[in-house]
């Protein structure tokens, strides 16, 4: 089994390198968020050990960039963070499992050998719902077969009602998605993705697709 660790504190990241090594994996260990998630989008990797706290872009960025391209390998991620909403904010992003450090190694290789068994399912590369179309892959959105322009945080917030579309997702769901669970919950953001998604997405349209529900979030609506 191949493992990518992507991990930049120097102690932490040998001490799991070697451990893995002994076990007999392949282990290539990498210090930064960008250079980890352009490995892991390769695909090359049976399992990758993700650290949130990285330089340039956090383990959660990283995360959410891997399951928005539809890469499904199994991630588990390291966090000093032991706090309830940091761990539901990880695994709602996408990771399989996680580990809170300071950690025994044995854990770490137990939790690791438990994703990795586990089927995945394949991914779907493109959403649709009515005559809405969203490749997630090239990232290019359709509507009627018109092409839609959209902003980075608009394509995330779009593509997480149409996965889940029929489902009324909150304003706090929405943000940890595509802001990451850090992100001031007190702010207006996700409104004002969700009017200039609703121009793009609906204005021309006599059916609207995009649906607030009062005083909860929004629903996708097919």
């Amino acid at each position: 089994m191949k493992v990518l660790v992507i991990e930049d504190d120097p102690t932490v990241g040998a001490f799991v390198k070697r451990g893995l090594e002994e076990q007999r994996y392949g282990v290539d260990l990498v210090t930064d968020g960008e250079t980890g998630e352009a490995l892991a989008a390769q695909g090359a990797y049976d399992v990758v050990v993700l650290d949130m706290r990285l330089p340039g872009k956090s383990g959660f960025e990283v995360l959410r960039g891997l399951r928005a391209r539809g890469i499904d390998r199994p991630v588990l991620v390291l966090t000093a963070q032991d706090a309830v909403d940091a761990k539901v904010s990880a695994l709602r992003a996408g990771a399989d499992d996680y580990v809170t450090k300071p950690f025994a190694f044995e854990e770490l290789l137990a939790r690791l050998e438990a994703v990795a068994r586990r089927p995945r399912a394949i991914a779907r590369p493109v959403l649709e719902v009515a005559d809405l179309r969203l490749d997630v892959e090239s990232r290019e959105v359709t509507r009627a077969g018109e092409r839609i322009e959209l902003t980075p945080k608009e394509f995330a917030v779009l593509e997480y009602l149409m996965r889940h579309a029929g489902r009324v997702m909150s304003r706090t769901l929405i943000t940890e998605y595509a802001w990451g669970y850090h992100f001031d919950p007190g702010t207006n953001i996700v409104d004002v993705v969700i009017t200039h998604l609703r121009k793009k997405v609906d204005a021309r349209h006599e059916h609207k697709l995009i649906t607030t529900v009062r005083g909860v979030g929004y629903v996708l609506k097919p």
